[in-house]
Order: C-alpha cells, then sequence, then structure tokens
C-alpha cells in the first residue's frame, strides 16, 4: 500500500472518530445541562420536574456508557450525582450511594464535594425563611460529607479536581458555619 493510500485510511478513521466524539460531547453538554436545571428545580421546591430531569440525564449517561465513552463520562456522572444527590437529601432524607447511582468512584467523589455548595444555599434559603432547626439540620449533613470526604488524598493525575473541590467545600462550610452561628 502507497503512503498516500495509508495516510487517507487513517484520514477516514479519524474523522469517523471525531464526528463519534462530536456527538458524545453534544450529549454530555445536554446532560449537565438537565442536571444544573434539576438542581434549580430542587432548590425551587419543584421537585417532580426535577426527578424527570434526573432520569432523563441517567438515561443518557446509560446510553453513552454503552457506547463505550467512558472516559468522557467523569464530569457527566459528577453531575448527574451532585442532582441525585441533593434530591435524595431534600426528599429522601439520604445520601444515595455509589452502586445506586452506577457511577464511578471519582464522580461519586467529585458530586458529593459539589452538593455542599448547593446544600450551603438550601441552608441560607432556610435561614431566610426563619427556619433555623432545618438549616441547621442541612448544615449537618454538609458537615458529614465533608468530614468522609477530606481525608481523601490522590494524584493529582488520578483525580486532578479533588484537592481543589475538597478546598472549596472547606470554605463553603466554614462560611455555612458563620450563618448558622
Amino acid at each position: 500500500m502507497k503512503l498516500e493510500n495509508e495516510i487517507k485510511d487513517i484520514e477516514e478513521k479519524l474523522i469517523k472518530k471525531e464526528e463519534k466524539l462530536d456527538e458524545i460531547i453534544r450529549k454530555e453538554r445536554e446532560i449537565v445541562r438537565m442536571c444544573s436545571k434539576a438542581i434549580t428545580l430542587i432548590h425551587n421546591q419543584k421537585f417532580k420536574e426535577a426527578d424527570v430531569l434526573i432520569r432523563k440525564a441517567k438515561e443518557g449517561i446509560t446510553r453513552l456508557k454503552k457506547k463505550d465513552w467512558r472516559g468522557r463520562l467523569k464530569h457527566m456522572e459528577s453531575e448527574y450525582t451532585e442532582a441525585r444527590v441533593l434530591y435524595g437529601i431534600m426528599m429522601e432524607k439520604k445520601i444515595a450511594g455509589r452502586k445506586k447511582l452506577g457511577v464511578s468512584e471519582e464522580a461519586y467523589l467529585l458530586g458529593l464535594l459539589d452538593v455542599i455548595g448547593e446544600l450551603k444555599r438550601e441552608m441560607y434559603e432556610m435561614l431566610r425563611k426563619g427556619n433555623k432547626k432545618k438549616a441547621k439540620e442541612i448544615f449537618s449533613i454538609m458537615g458529614k460529607i465533608y468530614d468522609a470526604l477530606i481525608g481523601l488524598r490522590f494524584s493529582g493525575a488520578l483525580l486532578p479536581e479533588l484537592r481543589r473541590k475538597q478546598d472549596v467545600a472547606r470554605i463553603q462550610l466554614e462560611q455555612a458555619r458563620g450563618e448558622i452561628i
């Protein structure tokens, strides 16, 4: 085979891979948007609508897993974890486990760290409404999540966002502590 033909063959294969990647990236954005909207709906006490979006996001992630693009799933799964855990805390008073959510270990940890900020927002809303008891409950959950995650240390090559998200969670917890006291 001539070099030109070899290169053309490789180019055609890479174009197909690129098209597939473009599709995955587009779907990734859709799923992240669904999770973001679900979180906003949860904050607005529109739990049924949030649940619908969370379920759609899960279905989208499941379809992408079948296409074997696992390397692109961490961000989507992290956003899904954040939305689903917030929903679970607000509706069921419990935190769903990683296996129940069907997400990777990394995505679960990052989603849990992100949910601390959403819980802080809920806590502030409870304080604004004068419901200090509920605000304290939410603050307690924030603390439990943070305490469970703060001792984790991994290489930045394995989990590059972990350290930064732990630091952000610590700051959010301290700000919330200042408000709750």
